[in-house]
């Protein structure tokens, strides 16, 4: 079963259940996949919408630090409450042991010895990251450590 299927399966138990919060992160979800998939103009494939999942938990997040920030913590858990949701579709999330490895292992093949090569590493550690969800911050914080 595609990952696609899965989400409208899941949809479609949602508006059974009448679990109305799960719905409507479902719902938008599944929209913003089928803007993708127009834009594309062909069918998205399980990594396309994985990165696109990881896109709107990006995007969550980010949404959820504002509202704590502007002292909105009612909208900053609804956030974090679809992030949840969203979070269910990705991979596992990888350990910070596993980014520390990648990276050295990334800083080891291009040779980077500054910081000015930071670019070169956090795309060689993002790829051995493949298949995993990854947080960039915590890469790039890594990076910068390690450098």
């Amino acid at each position: 079963m595609s990952l696609k299927d899965k989400i409208t399966d899941d949809l479609t138990t949602a508006m059974k259940a009448k679990d109305v919060d799960r719905l409507s992160v479902l719902r938008m979800v599944k929209a913003n996949l089928m803007n993708r998939q127009i834009e594309k103009g062909t069918d998205l494939t399980d990594e396309e919408i994985t990165k696109a999942l990881q896109t709107l938990v990006k995007q969550r997040k980010d949404s959820a630090e504002q509202y704590e920030k502007a002292g909105r913590a009612e909208l900053a858990e609804k956030e974090k409450t679809e992030i949840v949701v969203i979070e269910n579709y990705l991979p596992q999330a990888a350990a910070k042991e596993e980014i520390e490895k990648a990276v050295e292992e990334a800083i080891n093949e291009t040779g980077a010895s500054s910081i000015r090569e930071m670019g070169a590493v956090m795309k060689a550690a993002l790829a051995k990251l493949e298949g995993k969800t990854a947080d960039g911050r915590l890469v790039s914080e890594i990076v910068k450590a390690k450098l």
